[in-house]
């Protein structure tokens, strides 16, 4: 069964405690949050506050996901706020090992994350060092995007050098997961999968977070 992240980005802003506490009870298994800069992707959303505040109102792993330039600026930050895993961007940083470094000096599980475009070649030297592979299955920056029906093979592809290697990190994947997306990425060596829109935008998120569970039992 895959772990499911909920993406606070599709919440509701105005009650996102209601909302995180929502998913918790849910049986989320952490809270997937969407940090953008307006510069790696078009968009804005969250900061260290979100994050400093959500702390204190949940027990689920805050899964902090950057979409910022330069993100080694920030991880310390992010960590001190109460961030238990902190994702960033091969593409977003000159520095990637260096990076991620950072935030196991911070005290933060680390995580990095490679776009539908870049091939897996781009993180094979961090692969020992990260605790988990985020796989974009959509282009980032928004929600509600439709999966990308390539990155099956993509996430296949990993979990292969994951098994050939004894590497331990989990393959998480964000973007366009439904009941349905969400088994082909499973079957294909997924292990936690972030949903936002099909959670959110639904008049149950509960019932969406297991539907989601139960696709991959």
């Amino acid at each position: 069964m895959i772990k499911v992240a909920p993406s606070i980005l599709s919440a509701d802003f105005a009650n996102l405690q209601r909302d995180v506490q929502l998913a918790e009870k849910a049986g989320a298994d952490s809270i997937h949050i969407d940090v953008m800069d307006g510069q790696f992707v078009p968009n804005l959303s969250f900061g260290m506050k979100t994050v400093a505040d959500l702390r204190p109102v949940t027990s689920l792993t805050l899964d902090c996901h950057l979409m910022i330039v330069e993100p080694e600026h920030f991880v310390e930050q992010f960590a001190k706020a109460g961030a238990d895993l902190i994702g960033v961007h091969v593409e977003s940083t000159r520095h990637i090992y260096h990076v991620l470094q950072l935030i196991k000096q911070a005290g933060a599980k680390a995580e990095v994350v490679v776009n539908p475009g870049t091939p897996l070649s781009m993180i094979s030297e961090v692969l020992p060092l990260v605790d988990q592979v985020l796989i974009m299955t959509v282009n980032p920056g928004f929600g509600g995007q439709h999966f990308l029906e390539p990155m099956p093979a993509k996430i296949k592809a990993l979990a292969a050098i994951k098994q050939e290697h004894g590497y331990d990190f989990d393959i998480q994947v964000d973007g366009g997961i439904n009941a349905t997306t969400v088994k082909q990425c499973y079957d294909a060596g997924a292990t936690v999968a972030v949903a936002g829109s099909f959670v959110f935008d639904s008049s149950d998120p509960a019932a969406r977070i297991q539907d989601i569970k139960v696709a991959t039992n």
